[in-house]
């Protein structure tokens, strides 16, 4: 109306700050799902999915799905299967079939490419029994239970395989040959560095912090420059640089032996106790910065009034300072633990043979075997005690008194 006093501005503000909170962040957001978010789902989808099979041999894969398994297949199976491996043979697409089955079963992918050589010469086809006339592993009840578990749109072949598990020709979950079980160790220990990384990293990294929180301000900022310098340096140049230090004849065992603390050079590297040692010093800032910055906000007159009810200093510690610290050393090592479970180039270099990480597993599928749905499914156990620990440091954050 005119002459009316104008709307005040935090009300005008608050009605259009959704809309321009909108528009400002959601060109970021639809890059971050474009250029991060996309690709990784597309890349985890591969750990539960099974295209290979239905989309080379679609006639088979719906008569495999209705077949019960229980007796041999019927031979329209046998005639639509011998057709589809000659046309996708021809085509350039049985590779990918016969790579999938062979995850499964050693010595389908020979299997697959004799039948197709076979049906190439003049073969043919017309019954179960001609199959078998092919080759006789076609008889192989666990060659026909692979096709079966292959031909489904998901599937959890890849994810019990990354525990060392398989699903037989009567679909039971049984374990794998020893020979073969190597997935849970693997996990096991990558998990076992990551927890013992992050729990050195707070050992460490809390007095550290603490002094950084009650030392005057010039003096922390200088301590904080060298706290950061792990980040300024790359990570080979990084390990490389433990490997000249923690060697036999490196510095480290050249001081401890001048100053008479051993008699022999002790094994530093290429062993469990190496690997602590590179990635505990290089996540070392991911602890002290958030642990830092809580403690720079936390006053010091609780303290004094704990102390002056009677508290003596370790308990006014334990009891009134130290929950207050709890939400920046969670997150700290929430974040340490999150970064050790994808290392690779620290243990590939420092670490022994049996001190690889999961990481190392993650690569050779995606790099050198192209099997992705085994990387997939080694990339999705791993979220799972990410998740554990997000929940966790959640608790333990509102476990904090008031």
């Amino acid at each position: 109306m005119p002459g009316s006093p104008a709307e005040p501005a935090p009300r005008r503000l608050r009605r259009g700050g959704p809309w321009w909170t909108y528009a400002l962040t959601g060109p970021l957001l639809l890059f971050l799902l474009a250029s991060f978010i996309g690709p990784v789902m597309m890349m985890l989808s591969r750990g539960v999915t099974n295209p290979e099979l239905p989309e080379a041999w679609p006639q088979t894969a719906a008569a495999l799905r209705q077949w019960e398994g229980g007796s041999p297949p019927p031979d329209s199976t046998a005639r639509s299967l011998a057709t589809e491996i000659d046309a996708s043979a021809r085509a350039g697409t049985l590779s990918r079939v016969a790579n999938r089955l062979n995850y499964d079963v050693v010595g389908s992918r020979s299997l697959v490419y004799r039948t197709a050589a076979q049906l190439r010469q003049g073969a043919a086809v017309a019954s179960f029994a001609d199959l078998v006339r092919i080759d006789g592993r076609w008889q192989d009840r666990q060659i026909w239970a692979a096709m079966r578990h292959a031909a489904t749109p998901a599937t959890s072949f890849y994810l019990w395989a990354a525990l060392d598990r398989r699903v037989d020709a009567d679909g039971a979950i049984a374990p794998v040959a020893p020979a073969q079980a190597v997935f849970v160790d693997i996990l096991l220990r990558t998990f076992t560095i990551s927890a013992v990384v992050a729990l050195l990293c707070a050992l460490l990294g809390y007095p550290l912090a603490y002094f950084l929180a009650t030392i005057p301000r010039r003096r922390a900022n200088l301590m904080l420059i060298l706290v950061l310098l792990p980040f300024w340096t790359s990570a080979l140049v990084r390990t490389t640089a433990w490997v000249v230090l923690l060697q036999r004849e490196g510095v480290v065992n050249n001081l401890l032996l001048s100053i008479g603390l051993i008699d022999a050079p002790l094994a530093l590297i290429y062993n469990r106790l190496g690997v602590y040692i590179a990635m505990t010093h290089v996540l070392l800032p991911f602890l002290v910065l958030p642990l830092y910055g809580v403690m720079k906000g936390i006053g010091r007159d609780e303290m004094r009034a704990a102390s002056s009810l009677g508290a003596s200093p370790l308990r006014a510690f334990l009891r009134v300072y130290f929950p207050q610290t709890l939400p920046g050393l969670s997150a700290g090592m929430i974040i340490i633990f999150t970064l050790s479970l994808g290392y690779y180039i620290t243990p590939a270099i420092v670490g022994g043979g049996a001190d690889q990480m999961v990481s190392g597993s993650i690569a050779f599928y995606t790099n050198q075997s192209l099997n992705w749905g085994m990387a997939a499914a080694l990339s999705l156990l791993l979220m799972l005690p990410l998740a554990m620990m997000v929940f966790a440091g959640r608790y333990l954050t509102r476990a904090v008194p008031a």
